[in-house]
């Protein structure tokens, strides 16, 4: 089975792309959302976060994500050691998730693939794009923050012409229509690799 990331920075409309993906029966893996659930879920994820950031890591046995984020902000060191523990669980979730899976090819969304350096788990890769200004009033309308707060997490990320360079797709976001006409463009040649994929397999 053909695995492939799609990714970009925050504000991109990844999201959205990946459920277009899933409207068309396609299975998709999205890790943020996966990460969370496991630190709520966990019990072993529970304890490391607790002996890591101390006992307000949860809160009535909810990740108090406030306060981990003030944390990490201080320290960045904070958030390399909360991946070291989160990280290894979302895979091995992955990869139980994986082997249910039967499709021609199935879509993990993660935000940082690049920064990990994890391009080499994934057969294709698609980074979804937008202009900056676009990104900003997306994310603040969406989650009620500032601009500087949004114009921050978009500095401590890799730029889009990296991920482009590294990128087997590109899925230009500015209008939802042409976006979705893209990705509809790249769901046909997947299928196609699947085939011939198959077809090599026998």
């Amino acid at each position: 089975m053909i695995i492939v990331g799609l990714t970009g920075g925050i504000g991109s409309g990844k999201t959205t792309i990946a459920k277009w993906f899933e409207s068309q029966n396609i299975p998709v893996y999205i890790a943020d959302k996966e990460a969370k659930a496991l630190m709520n879920r966990s019990k072993v994820i529970k304890r490391k976060l607790s002996e890591l950031f101390g006992v307000s890591a949860y809160e009535n046995g909810k990740l108090n994500r406030e306060y981990l984020a003030s944390k990490i902000f201080n320290d960045k060191s904070l958030l390399t050691k909360m991946n070291a523990i989160v990280h290894p669980k979302v895979a091995l979730h992955f990869k139980r998730w994986l082997k249910k899976q039967d499709a021609p090819y199935i879509i993990k969304e993660a935000a940082i693939i690049f920064e990990n350096n994890l391009e080499y788990q994934y057969d294709y890769i698609i980074t979804v794009v937008a202009d900056e200004g676009l990104r900003i009033e997306r994310v603040m309308s969406r989650d009620d923050t500032t601009k500087q707060k949004v114009k921050s997490i978009i500095n401590n990320q890799l730029s889009d012409e990296e991920k482009i360079k590294k990128s087997h797709f590109v899925i230009q976001n500015n209008s939802l229509e042409d976006a979705l006409k893209q990705a509809q463009k790249i769901h046909q040649i997947l299928l196609q690799k699947s085939k011939k994929q198959d077809t090599s397999d026998c």
